[in-house]
This record gives structure tokens, C-alpha cells and sequence, in this order.
């Protein structure tokens, strides 16, 4: 009888998608911000090369993690964790820089990030860390509560130090959603979601009454995503400027760069919003295919997790799955006004140069756990 050979597996099928979003974001960007940077007095590419730049800084560091045997990094897990909450609080010192009155970057001579972004990164390979230590007790509450602890440091510190909270949220999320697939307990989810419903339900009945005792934005935001015309120069104004794109591109859209909405009618349309140009550019059809590579890509991290060698590499995939569909949901749900505004970028597609980076990186962990995947034949 012959003997199998056992060789090791590469998701080339991921590469590709990431390398398709990549340009595919590109294309959009240029299609995006080539009219506002030449009316602004500067080269049509502008944008375009400050991204490029941060593709070809997440590529280059996708492919050294790669090759990096993903349980070398068990041993920085803290130190990662504690150098996130530094770098957040660093954001209040002089190599803190304020932009759109957020502060959430910190300058490095001429290199920017925002800490945040980082501190995902971080979280991930704790949880993927402390669930491979506990993974006999993860049906214990406590287990599961201890490991919430743990995270909620950051999310504070997102949240105050930088009032940053999508990047807040996405960093629970991340931490819920590996806990999730981690315990064999579901109970206490179902649970903890039928009373969040029931608890957002109330305050959405109770909203008027809310916005009397608070002068909060982000009252304001939910008020305008209940009825975006009742704010149709305030907090509505991007909603609707967002929906007359989607509803304008029909099922094929105007054609790539005959948007007019993106002509300094949309806030934005290059960051959080440029979803909304893909659907007037591209149409439904353009709009469905952009999801569906990102269900693909999803479908890959899903395959590579159930065949990782072990619980530590399945979780760490879990870890990028959990934070690609929350980012790909938030954001399309905001563009279509299915939730209230937040500033959330699409993955890959969205300018940003820290975040296309940090999110390219990410990647490497993905293909190093399919790199050791062993396949015989």
C-alpha cells in the first residue's frame, strides 16, 4: 500500500480576494477623491498615493507574519496588550494630533497611526490566548467573565481617551464573538440578546424624553436616523446625501466616476461613506458583488479556522473573521441607514492608510495558521 504524503496548505484563494479588494479599493478611491483633491489645489492622485502607501506597508508586513509561526506569539501577548493601552494614552501627549475634532492619531515625524487600530490587533491574540489556557472551563461564567475584564480596559480607554466608539464596539464585539464560538454554553447569549433588545427597544420609545434631560450628538445621530428629514442640515444631512446616492444608482449604476453625489454633496464620501459611491457608480449589481467577496472572504477564514492544527490558531482566525464582519456590517448598515451613523470604514476599500495597513497585517496571521494546515494526497 502507498504511502500518503502530507505537504503543508497556502490559501491562495484568500490572497486572491485580499489583493482584488485591495485594488478594487483603488479604483473607487481614485474615482472618489480625484475631484476634491483638484479642486482643493492639489494632484488628482493625492489621495491615492498616501493609500498605496499604506497597502504596500500592510503587504509587506502580511507576508513577514506569514512566515512567522503564529504560536511565537503567544509569548508577546501581554506585552501587546499593555503596549495598546500605552500607545492609547499617548494620544494625550504631545505626539497626539487632533484632526475633524477627533484626537486619535499619534505623529511620529511624518508617519501617522491610530492607536486603535492596534489595539485590535491586540485584543485579538489575547482572547485567542486566554481561551486556549481556559479552554476546559469555557462553559464556567466566571471563565468567561474574567476574560471580559480583560478587555474592558481598552474599550474604556478607546472610548475616553479618544471618543472613538465604533472602534469601542468593535473591539467588544471582537471579544463577544470569540467567547461565542469558544464556549459550548449558548444559553447566556440568548439570554444577554433578548434583554439588550428589550433594553434598546425601551430607549428608542423613550428617546424625546432622553434628548430633554441630554443635548448628547449622539442622541441626535439616533433621532436623525428615526427620521434623517427632520435633520436635513445637521445630522441627517449625510444619511440623506448617502440614500439619494444608493437610490440614484439604480440596478447598474451611472458608470465608474460619474457619481454626483461624491461632487461635494457627501461628507466624507472617501472615509465611511464610499459605499454609498459604489452603489450610485456600480449600481445594485456592483454593490452585491463587492458583499459577495466579502462572504467569500469569510468562507475562507471559516474553512481555515475548522482546519487550524490547533484551538490557538483556530481562534486567532476567528479573531480576524469576527473583526472583518463586524467592520463589513456596521459599515454598509450606516450607508443604508439600518443603524445610527457612526464612522466606521469599509475594510480595504475605505481611505486610511493606518487602517488599510493594520488590517492588511492582519492578514499574515490568517495565511500563517493555512500555511500550517497539513494535507494529504
Amino acid at each position: 500500500m502507498a504511502q500518503r504524503k502530507r505537504q503543508n496548505y497556502y490559501d491562495f484563494s484568500l490572497v486572491s480576494i485580499i489583493i482584488f479588494l485591495l485594488c478594487f479599493g483603488l479604483v473607487m478611491l481614485y474615482s472618489t477623491t480625484s475631484y476634491e483633491a483638484q479642486i482643493s489645489g492639489m494632484s488628482p492622485t493625492r489621495f491615492l498615493r498616501s493609500h498605496i502607501i499604506g497597502i504596500i506597508l500592510g503587504l509587506t508586513a502580511m507576508f513577514f507574519i506569514s512566515m512567522i509561526d503564529y504560536h511565537r506569539w503567544q509569548k508577546w501577548t501581554f506585552l501587546g496588550y499593555f503596549a495598546s493601552m500605552f500607545l492609547i494614552l499617548l494620544v494625550l501627549s504631545p505626539l497626539g494630533r487632533s484632526a475633524k475634532g477627533a484626537t486619535r492619531w499619534i505623529y511620529i515625524g511624518s508617519l501617522s497611526f491610530q492607536p486603535a487600530e492596534f489595539a485590535k490587533i491586540a485584543i485579538i491574540l489575547l482572547m485567542a490566548y486566554l481561551i486556549q489556557k481556559n479552554a476546559k472551563s469555557m462553559k464556567d461564567i466566571k471563565t468567561m467573565v474574567r476574560m471580559l475584564v480583560f478587555v474592558l480596559p481598552v474599550i474604556v480607554l478607546i472610548k475616553v481617551i479618544t471618543n472613538n466608539l465604533s472602534s469601542a464596539i468593535i473591539v467588544l464585539g471582537i471579544a463577544i464573538i470569540m467567547i461565542f464560538v469558544a464556549t459550548p454554553r449558548y444559553d447566556i447569549f440568548v439570554i444577554t440578546t433578548i434583554v439588550g433588545s428589550v433594553a434598546i427597544a425601551l430607549f428608542l420609545y423613550n428617546l424625546d424624553w432622553f434628548l430633554q434631560i441630554s443635548d448628547s450628538f449622539r442622541f441626535k445621530r439616533v433621532m436623525a436616523w428615526r427620521d434623517p428629514e427632520l435633520y436635513p442640515l445637521d445630522s441627517g444631512f449625510q444619511i440623506l446625501q448617502g440614500l439619494y446616492a444608493i437610490g440614484s444608482g439604480g440596478l447598474f449604476g451611472k458608470g465608474l466616476g460619474n457619481s454626483i453625489q461624491k461632487l461635494k454633496f457627501l461628507p466624507e464620501p472617501q472615509n465611511d461613506m464610499i459605499f454609498a459611491v459604489i452603489c450610485e457608480e456600480l449600481g445594485l449589481f456592483g454593490a452585491c458583488c463587492v458583499i459577495l467577496m466579502f462572504l467569500f472572504m469569510l468562507w475562507r477564514f471559516m474553512v481555515i479556522a475548522n482546519n487550524a492544527p490547533d484551538l490557538y490558531g483556530s481562534m486567532l482566525v476567528i479573531g480576524v473573521m469576527a473583526h472583518i464582519a463586524i467592520q463589513v456590517i456596521l459599515n454598509i448598515a450606516v450607508v443604508t441607514n439600518t443603524i445610527p451613523n457612526t464612522g466606521i470604514t469599509l475594510p480595504f476599500i475605505s481611505y486610511g492608510g493606518t487602517s488599510v495597513m493594520f488590517i492588511t497585517a492582519e492578514m499574515g496571521l490568517v495565511l500563517n495558521v493555512s500555511r500550517q494546515i497539513k494535507i494529504e494526497h
